[in-house]
């Protein structure tokens, strides 16, 4: 019989494939002429996030307005293996050719599009920060919720349709997903530190507060979840 592996260690090592799952998807991300492609293939990430059921702060973070304080602990443990998953995947692709490599046909290199698309969620206001991340965690637990509902039902086609399709319009859309920008942040090189703790803090936050929305409206509802 095997031995029981410790919990902690286990949520740790669970949110650091999480992480790096992400960087992939972000990486491929910013290696896609199509930003429709690019979005698609993202969301490659989530999907083996909630296949092989790796530990992802965005998809368990929604649960917490129905679980104990040990839950609300291991979503922290969670976030913190995101982001040294994210870390651990930007440092290792930076050392890449293709990181400095002009995106195919595009006269751009990855680096220079990570760059970019840093510097404009650095330089964006705070509200907008927070409502762009409100709306990315809607997504995701409805993308984790919905996955874990079609799984039940036996309905495969459904559980991969319900996790693409919210990752494609959170990227479409330009959503903040506080792990996914750890990554493109990390990536970038870490520019603006000071502005950065601001923006990830509202980034998390509003996350958290787009995950419990559902569970706590439905709690009104004749409709459960």
């Amino acid at each position: 019989m095997e031995k029981a592996k410790n919990k902690w260690i286990s949520f740790l090592a669970d949110g650091i494939l999480s992480g790096i799952m992400l960087g992939i998807g972000g990486m491929v991300s910013l290696s896609s002429e199509n930003r429709f492609l690019g979005a698609f293939l993202f969301s490659l990430g989530l999907f083996c996030i909630v296949q092989f059921q790796y530990g992802l702060f965005t998809g368990k973070v929604g649960y917490i307005v129905n679980r104990d304080l040990p839950y609300i602990a291991e979503t922290v443990v969670t976030l913190l293996g995101n982001a040294l998953g994210t870390f651990i995947a930007a440092i290792l692709l930076r050392q890449v050719r293709f990181f400095t490599t002009a995106v195919s046909t595009l006269d751009v290199t990855i680096a220079e599009r990570v760059q970019t698309t840093v510097s404009g969620k650095l330089n964006d206001h705070p509200l907008s920060i927070f409502l762009l991340a409100v709306f990315c965690g809607m997504l995701m637990f409805t993308a984790v919720e919905g996955n874990r509902k079609c799984r039940a039902e036996q309905n495969f086609t459904g559980a991969l349709f319900v996790v693409v399709m919210p990752v494609m319009v959170f990227i479409i859309c330009g959503f903040n997903h506080c792990i996914a920008d750890l990554f493109y942040y990390f990536f970038a090189g870490c520019p603006q530190p000071a502005k950065a703790v601001i923006y990830f803090a509202l980034a998390i936050t509003g996350n958290a507060v787009g995950g419990m929305v559902i569970p706590l409206l439905k709690k009104l509802s004749n409709n459960p979840l």
